[in-house]
């Protein structure tokens, strides 16, 4: 079966996700934008609104008491019209800053920003006649038609309901004077943007837990489709193996490296070997530098015995040591003791130089760790 005939029941992986960002396949929802510039409107008109009604009143008042003389020459009508534009427009400037400003913000609510080369791309599949058809009548298409309709008749029959109460205001501002029916319009237009902005709030707190679900089934996926992406991420198991493999061989050459500076090797004495390191520069403690069981410490017996390494046999160290203590670790303080001995035993060897009897090896017993092996 293939991965497109089998049902999406997965979540979609951070890979998944990442790359639907990358095409600009975010989860949006248009009611939250919308709500954040009516809301916005109605706070900077709250907060400006005085101002603009008394720059407004101004203005009419300018207009109203022009020249007479100016009628009659037609070239100064249109600069008095520009001129009128331009001053209705700067008191709308706070209202459209603030309009802009939560046109910009709103993304960051759900989906946050997102810039895609990808979907800047022409897609010739967008304008094909068929395939917009497909869109239009399917479950998604039908989905939203049927959720702009709710919106549209929830919305509309609320603003509807709000002119019905307000019809007698709203008859009565033609006979108020200018500076009163200035303030009584702009009373009206807040609270309409109000009722307005309460209601796209509960509109986009419906619609944005929709689009996020909406998104996450857009994006799940089948189990052949997790399977093939963590094979494409992680590796196939045969490669993976081979890489394991080199890094296990580069670790043992490093550690073989190291065997020709030891200052001795203790050994089990067959089973296991551990090259032990120790300067009183920089060293609290004796180091291990390498160890190994069965061929790995028969190999590192081997190059001891090339380089001149003693090899020391004590059972119990030795397997306190391998078991214990890491490559490049100190020894842990229970094993100073028994280390000790190990190292006064190759100092004394090293000074003894063909005596008439070499120092005897020491004995190494009541190691924690150094119980016999089980098998």
């Amino acid at each position: 079966m293939s991965a497109s005939a089998q049902e999406r029941t997965e979540s979609a992986t951070p890979k998944r996700r990442s790359d639907a960002r990358k095409r600009g396949q975010v989860p949006r929802s248009r009611e939250i934008g919308a709500a954040a510039v009516v809301g916005a409107a109605t706070i900077s008109a709250l907060m400006a609104g005085g101002h603009i009604a008394a720059a407004a009143e101004m203005q009419m008042r300018q207009l109203l008491s022009f020249d007479a003389s100016a009628l009659m020459q037609a070239h100064s009508l249109p600069a008095l019209f520009g001129n009128a534009c331009m001053q209705a427009l700067l008191l709308c400037v706070p209202l459209f800053a603030a309009c802009v400003c939560a046109a910009l913000l709103a993304p960051m609510l759900l989906g946050g920003w997102t810039f895609s080369a990808q979907a800047l791309q022409p897609d010739f599949s967008r304008i094909n006649p068929l395939s917009g058809l497909g869109r239009m009548f399917s479950g998604h298409g039908a989905m939203e038609l049927l959720k702009g309709l709710v919106k549209l008749a929830w919305i509309g029959g609320i603003a509807a309901s709000y002119l019905w109460q307000k019809r007698e205001a709203l008859a009565a501002l033609s006979a108020e004077p200018a500076a009163r029916g200035i303030a009584d319009g702009g009373a009206l237009i807040l609270g309409m943007l109000g009722l307005l902005a309460m209601t796209l709030i509960v509109v986009a707190a419906i619609d944005a837990p929709y689009q996020l679900w909406t998104h996450a089934k857009r994006l799940r996926m089948s189990k052949q489709e997790v399977r093939d992406e963590m094979k494409h991420s992680e590796g196939r198991p045969e490669v993976k193996g081979r890489l394991r493999r080199m890094q296990m061989e580069m670790s043992k050459r490093r550690m073989m490296e190291k065997v020709p500076g030891a200052d001795v090797v203790v050994t089990n004495p067959t089973h296991y070997a551990v090259a032990l390191k120790y300067s009183s520069e920089g060293m609290r403690a004796p180091c291990v530098v390498a160890k190994g069981a069965g061929e790995i410490a028969a190999t590192i017996r081997e190059l001891a015995r090339q380089h001149g390494i003693p090899l020391v046999s004590a059972p119990p160290l030795a397997r306190a040591l391998y078991r214990g203590v890491q490559i490049e670790q100190e020894i842990p303080a229970a094993l100073y003791s028994a280390v000790a001995r190990v190292l006064t035993y190759v100092y004394q060897l090293r000074a003894w130089r063909g005596g008439s009897r070499p120092p005897a090896e020491p004995v190494i017993d009541g190691i924690p760790g150094g119980e016999p092996d089980p098998d």
